[in-house]
């Protein structure tokens, strides 16, 4: 089957295209629509669960030590390589006819309502069974995830069927059809039942996080087209349970996908980590011990002498946050102050400018005010200078000391909406990021998070939350710009790297066919660009079980026995070169030429002033993949601390993020492994708009990974450490607990 450029149509079966033919114009064009916008999202699913399905199959052979199993595994990766092609284009047909054949008569029995013959009833199969229950299973998970949406989406088809609602299991493109076309494309493959169940497990892992987006995008174009618009669901609240009912279960419990099981932060730029992607992490300490740990430095860092005191009026909790208050609204025209101690200072003047007398802190506020200002000022180490976030981060200070101040959560709970907005506005500024990485849309939206929580917060943490889900839709946006770049760079590294395994192949075909024949080296020159270019080709249009290649690798022989040792060419093969050399550009009298001598005819003008200019020819002429990057061997061997850094990077996922050293200084910069292949060791790092790395910020192969890997300049971003927040509050804590120089007692750390 040729290759279909990835946003190509699939052709339409005939029972698809006889089924549209009989809907209503409308309905066919806003059917046609939602096809199209689920076929791309699908598309990009299977392709990424094709990949991580190769690459799995690759890892279990190479750890296989029973020779058997290791040979099972390779030959289902042989027959998903030469067949994967056909596999999209199968499964899209399939969601073609379900979503046209709406109208048609269906052969499902309701939900809920068995209707077994006695003719029907036999023993299955155990992996029939099994099979079956593992697709519920997935089918299940999905609904799990999109139920709501899937109520809502059911009844708009149904309008469109002129039916009632349908139900998520009938639905044409609910999670229990999406499932059951996996099954039919890949026994149209031929993958064996054990391969499939791998792959079910893939598409789960992958897909399950998407499939509620997916869901909400087609219900939104739905009612963009007046079907149903406005459609809303209130359900039957039931009544509420105990807490200890309630709070039983684990809500961060249960299947965590593989890039959570390898500690990586796989987010793009200042999205919020969901809570089942946050490791359990060592507990945190409370703010008792917050303020033992800040008493303790402070002591150690006082020279122990007294200072000299005047009596001073006690400030609330309320009098203090009506001040900061004041500060609050002030700020929102002018300036914001640079640090938490110019914030105290000035609360403090206000304070006495109103009760006429010195004023001070409690104990317990000004401890506040210290831990406020130490986790500000270590967001400031990990900021560029000259980012807008540093700017954005010095305005958040005083509604912060207000939250804060009424809830010591703040300290303690990563997920405090609070620290959310503050990791999301903070990290674009990071110092691991370049200044060209930062979309300028998203400074904008920034600015009006950070202008809605100045101007509107007076107690209610929600205003933060409201702040960030803005902010958050529009760091959405951004991510996905910078996946669909991250896409096209993946596929043309995968291509690139097809053509170099291909170009490879090729050359040793030529090497295997000469031997040790002694070749001159014009001839030698022809075999191995002309002739070479021709069964590349062939070997990427057909692959390598295919009757072309075949008889390519027979033609080979021939070639090199016409044109070595002086056998005969039949016409036959002579018409078989001119036609195969026409296939890689070469034309007319040129490849005329070249046929003559690879197949050992007599040549007119056989003179040096001939070859000569069909030398340059060749040498002026850009060879099939001549920007394809070869595959690389390791320059030197490998310690066994290497090698093992090497077979772990070989587990990661794609899309985990890795620190690079910039300098001596201990400067990093973050990169995107957004793909590599572990037959070669080529890799591909993006940053975070999904741009390749070309500035050598980053290796292009995982061998020099492993070896900064192994010497410590190299690491995973782990969820626990890969906010920007999450990082300046964990080396606060470890300065308060003597493991970094600190000060306490102005907010400020020296």
């Amino acid at each position: 089957m040729p290759n279909r450029h990835p946003s190509s149509p699939v052709a339409p079966s005939a029972a698809a295209t006889a089924a549209a033919r009989d809907l209503p114009p409308r309905v066919h064009g806003l059917l046609e629509r939602l096809l199209g916008m689920v076929s791309s999202e699908m598309r990009r699913a299977l392709d990424r669960m094709l990949v991580t399905m190769e690459i799995e199959l690759e890892q279990h052979a190479r750890m296989a030590r029973n020779p058997a199993l290791q040979a099972g595994h390779m030959a289902m990766l042989g027959a998903l390589q030469r067949q994967r092609e056909r596999f999209v284009p199968t499964y899209l047909r399939g969601l073609e006819q379900a979503v046209f054949g709406i109208r048609q008569p269906s052969t499902d029995t309701s939900p809920g309502v068995p209707t077994t013959r006695p003719e029907d009833l036999r023993l299955v199969d155990h992996s029939e069974v099994g099979e079956d229950a593992i697709l519920d299973t997935i089918a299940d998970r999905l609904e799990g995830r999109a139920r709501l949406p899937l109520l809502l989406l059911g009844q708009r088809f149904g309008v469109l069927a002129g039916a009632p609602a349908f139900a998520a299991r009938s639905l044409p493109v609910g999670p229990h059809r999406l499932a059951g076309l996996l099954t039919n494309a890949a026994e149209a493959v031929g993958l064996e039942r054990e391969s499939r169940t791998q792959l079910y497990r893939i598409f789960e892992r992958q897909f399950i996080d998407d499939y509620a987006g997916l869901v909400e995008s087609m219900n939104a174009l739905l009612e963009r087209e007046n079907v149903l618009p406005g459609l809303t669901f209130v359900p039957l609240r039931r009544p509420r349970r105990r807490v200890e009912e309630t709070t039983s279960a684990d809500p961060a419990a249960g299947d965590t996908d593989a890039a959570t099981r390898t500690g990586g932060f796989t987010g793009w730029l200042g999205q919020t980590v969901p809570m089942r992607e946050r490791p359990k992490t060592e507990a945190g300490p409370d703010f008792a011990l917050l303020r033992e740990l800040l008493a303790a430095r402070r002591s150690q860092a006082s020279s122990g002498e007294p200072l000299p005191s005047e009596p001073r009026v006690s400030l609330d909790t309320g009098e203090v946050d009506a001040a900061l208050g004041t500060l609050q609204a002030r700020s929102s025209t002018t300036p914001a102050a640079h640090g938490v101690s110019e914030i105290r200072q000035a609360l403090l003047a206000q304070s006495r400018l109103r009760l006429g007398q010195p004023a001070a802190l409690s104990p317990e506020d000004n401890d506040t005010f210290d831990l406020v200002g130490l986790l500000h000022s270590g967001i400031g180490r990990e900021l560029r200078p000259d980012s807008p976030s540093r700017m954005l981060v010095d305005r958040l200070q005083v509604p912060l000391l207000r939250v804060a101040l009424h809830d010591h959560d703040f300290f303690l709970k990563p997920r405090h909406p609070a620290r959310e907005l503050l990791n999301a506005v903070a990290e674009p500024g990071a110092r691991w990021l370049a200044d060209d990485e930062v979309d300028p849309q998203l400074t904008t939206h920034m600015e009006q998070a950070v202008d809605h929580v100045v101007r509107h917060y007076d107690g209610d943490a929600a205003v933060f939350d409201t702040a960030n889900r803005k902010l958050q839709q529009q760091i959405k946006r951004t991510s996905q710009k910078a996946e669909i770049s991250e896409r096209r760079h993946v596929e043309a590294a995968r291509g690139r790297e097809k053509l170099a395994l291909a170009k490879q192949e090729a050359q040793a075909l030529v090497d295997r066919a000469v031997g040790d024949s002694p070749a001159p080296r014009f001839l030698r020159n022809l075999l191995d660009q002309a002739w070479g270019d021709v069964l590349t080709l062939v070997l990427l249009r057909h692959g390598a079980e295919s009757p072309e290649w075949t008889a390519h690798v027979a033609d080979t022989s021939r070639i090199v026995a016409a044109s070595l040792h002086g056998d005969l060419a039949t016409p036959e093969l002579t018409g078989r070169v001119s036609h195969a050399l026409s296939l890689v550009g070469y034309h007319g009298a040129e490849a005329q030429a070249i046929t003559r001598r690879l197949t050992g005819a007599p040549e007119l003008d056989d003179d040096a002033a001939s070859r000569t200019e069909l030398a340059m020819k060749l040498k002026a002429r850009s060879r099939l993949g001549s920007d394809a990057t070869e595959p690389q061997a390791a320059t030197l061997p490998r310690t066994p601390r290497e090698q093992e850094f090497y077979d772990h990077l070989c587990t990661l996922p794609f899309g985990t993020w890795i620190e690079f050293p910039v300098n001596e200084r201990g400067e990093v910069v973050r990169r995107r492994l957004a793909w590599y292949s572990p037959r070669t060791g080529h890799a591909l790092f993006v940053n975070q708009r999904g741009q390749r790395i070309e500035d050598g910020s980053a290796p292009q192969n995982l061998d020099p990974v492993a070896r900064l890997f192994a010497a410590g300049t190299a690491h995973v971003v782990t969820a626990d450490r890969g906010g920007l927040v999450d990082r300046a509050w964990q080396a606060t804590l470890s300065m308060l607990r003597g493991l970094g120089p600190g000060r306490t007692g102005t907010g400020e750390v020296r």
